[in-house]
């Protein structure tokens, strides 16, 4: 006798076979994650349009609103790039020579050791999401885009993960960023490169950041040069596209020397390297950028930011946590309570930054 399966008892059974809660929210961003780990197992390396067209045709019967899966998947494979579940071409070698530069691969299962004791999983086994013992698997705590696993007491899980097969990688190397250096010295370097160029004519529409106003109020800190003098980040308009980010010197509000972001060898953006340029002409000026810590009661706490990240940076609290809506704040990410001290660690000693007290500084911010 033939029955009729409803679309939920397929999504269901689905959760099932990728070890995940079987009454959790049917398609939730959870469920697709594990999905494309599991197509990414068996269809890398491939392009991203393959991988995310395996599961539209896959599930979209299934979904309540098929429309918008495309997009919510090519998110999705951004945060396992971001996790390294995945690898884009330009970061493996392969002797595959049709293979264009947007393809992905799937990365080999690997896990991190946190200075919590946490590990995170990272990597893909080949048609399964399941690739660890019962006793392991069992105490993976999966969210969006991570899978992480806290030890028990006295208990040597890296070694454990060690003799399954896993590769520990150093934090380094999974949370890519630039080498650490005091704010002096990266406003050393930039100096150096802006007096190397020629003196320029006036710049139509520059903008600037001007360091005496509040570093908490990000979108008020930008103006046109006035009577400024000294180092400044900036933009300046082109006729075709988003403004650039640059570097000027100006002295009484007159431009006398422009670079744009980045400069040659940097890897990421013009706007992380404007960012983190700031974030030293702050810290210079003692009047460093802020972060606000707001411990909660379910085990996390919640990192307020007042003034945009670099990506590097921000992929740390991507990794860790879920962002959120700030308090009087620009953004903020929710991450688990035991992670705080280490990321509060590297706010300080990477971006330079400074907590402050939200019911105190912030009220009047």
């Amino acid at each position: 006798m033939i029955s009729v399966v409803a679309p939920e008892d397929i999504v269901r059974y689905c959760r099932s076979l990728l070890y995940l809660q079987a009454a959790g929210q049917g398609i939730d961003d959870i469920f697709l994650s594990a999905m494309l780990r599991w197509a990414a197992g068996a269809l890398c390396p491939c392009s991203r349009a393959v991988l995310r067209a395996a599961l539209v045709e896959s599930l979209g019967h299934l979904d309540q609103e098929p429309a918008t899966l495309p997009a919510r998947l090519e998110s999705l494979i951004d945060d396992l790039l971001v996790a390294g579940d995945l690898l884009e071409l330009s970061e493996v070698t392969t002797g595959d020579t049709e293979a264009r530069g947007t393809w992905v691969f799937a990365a080999p299962p690997a896990f991190v050791e946190r200075k919590s004791g946490s590990i995170f999983l990272t990597g893909i086994v080949p048609d399964q999401d399941g690739w660890l013992p019962e006793n392991i698997r069992d105490r993976i705590v999966i969210s969006n885009n991570t899978r992480s696993i806290k030890p028990k007491a006295g208990e040597d899980l890296a070694a454990q993960l060690v003799s399954e097969g896993l590769s520990k990688l150093p934090e380094t190397t999974w949370l890519k960023a630039p080498k650490t250096v005091a704010p002096t010295e990266a406003l050393s370097k930039a100096r150096q490169r802006l007096a190397s160029e020629q003196q320029c004519a006036p710049v139509q529409g520059l903008e600037i950041i001007d360091p005496d106003t509040k570093p908490t109020y990000y979108k008020g800190r930008w103006t046109t040069p006035k009577d400024h003098t000294g180092l400044f980040v900036a933009r300046r308009p082109q006729e075709f596209g988003a403004a650039l980010w640059c570097m000027a010197e100006i002295h009484s509000g007159s431009l006398k020397r422009i670079v744009d972001l980045p400069f040659r060898g940097y890897r990421w953006r013009g706007c992380d390297a404007a960012w983190h340029l700031q974030m030293a002409i702050d810290r210079e000026r003692d009047a460093p950028q802020r972060y606000s810590l707001d411990p909660g009661d379910d085990g996390t706490c919640r990192l307020s930011f007042y003034s945009p990240l670099p990506l590097w940076a921000e992929r740390r609290l991507m990794i860790l946590g879920t962002k959120c809506q700030g308090t009087r704040s620009l953004f903020a990410y929710k991450i688990p309570a035991d992670e705080a001290a280490q990321e509060e660690e590297f706010l300080k000693e990477n971006l330079w930054l400074a907590p402050v007290e939200v019911n105190s500084e912030m009220r009047n911010a």
